[in-house]
This record gives C-alpha cells, sequence and structure tokens, in this order.
C-alpha cells in the first residue's frame, strides 16, 4: 500500500471519528509512513518513567504530555514541541494507548501542525483478560521496533 493510500485511509477515519486534526494511524501504518516519509516524526507523549520502564521507539521524539507521579499536565508541552519538531513536518503522537497522543494531536494541530495523526492503540494497546498491557494490540504487540527503556 502506498503512503499516499496510507494517510488517505487515516485521513477518512479522522473524519469518521470527528477529529480536530489530520488522522488517525493503525500502529502499522504509522511505521509505514515513517519509513516512507523522511519528513515524519514520531512523538512519544508518555511520562519518563514508561520510556525509561516499558520501552521506546529508536529515534522517537520525547516529550511529557503529562508529568509523573500525579500525571499533571505539562504546561511547556506546546512550546518543546515547536523547539524540537519543525511545523512542516508530518507529526504522528503516541502513548500508551492512545488517549493522551490524541490531546497531544489537538494541541499541535491548535498550534498550527497541518500534518498531525495518532497513532491508534498507542504503545501497549489495550489489556488483555489478566489486564496485561503489550500483548493484545499496540505498537509493542505489532512486533514493530521497540527498545527496552
Amino acid at each position: 500500500m502506498s503512503v499516499e493510500t496510507i494517510l488517505a485511509t487515516a485521513q477518512a477515519r479522522g473524519s469518521e471519528l470527528g477529529l480536530t486534526y489530520r488522522g488517525a494511524l493503525t500502529p502499522q501504518e504509522a511505521w509505514a509512513v515513517r519509513q516512507a516519509l523522511p519528513q515524519a516524526v514520531i512523538v512519544d507523549v508518555r511520562s519518563m518513567p514508561e520510556w525509561q520502564f516499558v520501552g521506546v521507539i529508536p529515534d522517537a521524539v520525547r516529550i511529557e504530555l503529562r508529568t509523573f507521579p500525579g500525571m499533571a499536565p505539562n504546561p511547556a508541552f506546546v512550546s518543546q514541541l515547536q523547539q524540537q519538531v519543525d511545523a512542516a513536518k508530518t507529526v504522528l503522537f503516541i502513548c500508551r494507548s492512545g488517549a493522551r497522543s490524541d490531546e497531544a494531536a489537538r494541541l499541535a494541530a491548535e498550534a498550527g501542525y497541518a500534518e498531525v495523526y495518532n497513532i491508534l492503540e498507542g504503545f501497549e494497546g489495550d489489556r488483555n483478560a489478566e489486564q496485561h498491557r503489550g500483548m493484545v494490540n499496540g505498537w509493542k504487540a505489532r512486533g514493530l521496533p521497540w527498545i527496552q527503556g
């Protein structure tokens, strides 16, 4: 599937979901876009302990949307994004399960980023019957590149 087709699918999905930013990608689609578009950047908005103890995507930009403990909002999120990621780039946001990355994508769009996508399922995905993440869906469960923090 071409990157144009993937992005068109993500944009249609975004319209269906009523998103205020460009669209939503599955983890596999996000990885294909990252590989095909040199200007695509993955921004991981999880907390520092998540990066350290759960794992990270190689070459992803890391900016906490919420800080641990307490998950208080990072008031400098948008300014840190602007310092680290050019607004002309295609930006793919990821978090644990897709909720914080949706919030980050909305903030980025409000700040003038046009090509903004949320990575559905997130890094760890949904919980299984034993309440464990990383096995049902998400970046890790899909077998995409990651390293232990």
